[in-house]
């Protein structure tokens, strides 16, 4: 457990930071700055699957799912105040989509860095975010926002209904519901950190690599 430990300490800090950050909005409401933390968590776990294989991997994983569940139980507690209403900081479908996403989304991620481990250095880590990184967005955005899980609880429903209002795609296209948007400019800064993430990947396996030689 101790030399798995780094990786558990970082997709917490990650975890918890992008919890917070998300409340901070940018470009007009299309994204958070947690748009641009929670990412990491991929490189956290490409890391840990490289320099200690999958198993490793899954239990950083693992920690950070507790750690969001928890942050996600203290968030539901925090009212913040809007115009003449209090709502939750972090709303039960919102709660709900995200460790859903974050679970699936990480393992994935594993299991599809693993069948590319034997090739290029770049290749496992790219193509696992890749293919993560949608499948995160897509899991996350649905069951937190789209209307066709709004049957499952007409109370949870009406927490995140602003997110089904019809508005200009991207702030100027054709009109679609306002949480397309949002999972589209969203999946957008996971792709390009995908590929910006390359760089710190290949260094610090290189590091902890050769402090285990």
């Amino acid at each position: 457990m101790t030399r798995i430990l780094p990786g558990v300490i970082a997709m917490a800090t990650i975890v918890v930071a992008s919890n917070i950050l998300v409340q901070f909005l940018i470009l007009d409401g299309l994204l958070t700055w947690g748009a641009f933390t929670y990412p990491l968590a991929f490189l956290v776990t490409d890391v840990m699957n490289r320099v200690y294989g999958p198993n490793a991997a899954r239990k950083v994983v693992f920690s950070g799912l507790i750690v969001g569940i928890i942050s996600s139980l203290i968030g539901s507690q925090i009212m913040l105040q809007g115009d003449g209403y209090q709502y939750p900081a972090v709303a039960l479908r919102i709660a709900i989509g995200s460790a859903t996403a974050f679970l699936i989304a990480q393992l994935l991620d594993i299991a599809v860095f693993d069948r590319l481990r034997a090739g290029s250095w770049w290749k496992a880590p790219l193509g696992s975010t890749l293919v993560g990184s949608t499948v995160d967005t897509a899991i996350f955005f649905s069951i937190a926002f789209a209307a066709v899980f709004n049957g499952f609880s007409t109370f949870a429903a009406e927490d995140v209904i602003w997110a089904q209002d019809a508005v200009p795609f991207l702030n100027g296209g054709p009109l679609v519901p306002l949480w397309v948007s949002l999972a589209v400019a969203d999946w957008g800064v996971k792709l390009s950190i995908a590929l910006l993430a390359l760089v710190p990947f290949r260094i610090i396996v290189g590091r902890v690599m050769a402090r285990s030689l």
